[in-house]
């Protein structure tokens, strides 16, 4: 990701300061299921390549024993649990648990002992068990990967510093269906709510 023209502004307000590693990481991944690896649906842009670059970033995660928590937005059949999140986007209703579209993408396959959050808004926060996962293993910072950057990657990266999570997002692990959206919203998250880094710079960083 390019520097964004406008970060003078935000380093003259003193923003843009990072919150680094604390003393134990998890990995959150936000909605790779197969309804977003399809323009048809939900996907598009840089989400498949964003894949792709988790797989390795997963896989170190295991090896270093970090709790691991995956998302999927999951409605009723009969749209019983809908809200406002669904007036806005009424496809959304589609991802039903048995949906094809509603699964996560075969390479990501939660192992046992990963947590699979079932979520029906943006934030893998809102009406979820994952605060209270990443509590119970004692997570103090979370890698956040997934899609979309402007939708419920960004949602979840506010909620996580919000609850005092130090919140790192993984540039090359997090897609958008426009690449416009992808980069603005990285570069506002990366000067208010969380460090931006490649997984490649985290997997050397995080133990």
């Amino acid at each position: 990701m390019s520097e964004h023209p406008e970060v003078a502004i935000y380093k003259a307000q003193g923003m843009g300061a990072s919150s680094g590693f604390g003393a134990k990481v998890a990995l959150v991944i936000v909605d790779f299921v197969v309804g977003f690896t399809d323009p048809a649906h939900f996907g598009g842009g840089n989400i498949g390549d964003a894949i792709t670059a988790t797989v390795p970033l997963l896989a170190h995660a295991r090896a270093k024993g970090w709790p691991i928590a995956h998302t999927r937005v999951v409605y009723a059949d009969d749209g019983s649990d809908a809200g406002v999140f669904t007036l806005k986007s009424p496809g959304l209703l589609k991802l039903t648990e048995t949906s094809p579209l509603s699964q996560i993408v075969p390479e990501l396959t939660p192992n046992p002992g990963e947590l699979v959050v079932r979520k029906r808004g943006a934030s893998a926060f809102f009406d979820t068990p994952l605060q209270g996962f990443l509590r119970f293993h004692g997570a103090d910072t979370l890698v956040i990967t997934g899609c979309t950057t402007s939708g419920c990657v960004r949602a979840t990266v506010l909620d996580s510093m919000q609850n005092d999570f130090r919140t790192i997002v993984a540039t090359d692990c997090v897609g958008d269906r426009a690449l416009a959206p992808h980069e603005a919203n990285l570069f506002d998250m990366g000067q208010k709510y969380a460090d931006l880094m490649t997984s490649a710079q985290i997997m050397a960083q995080a133990g």
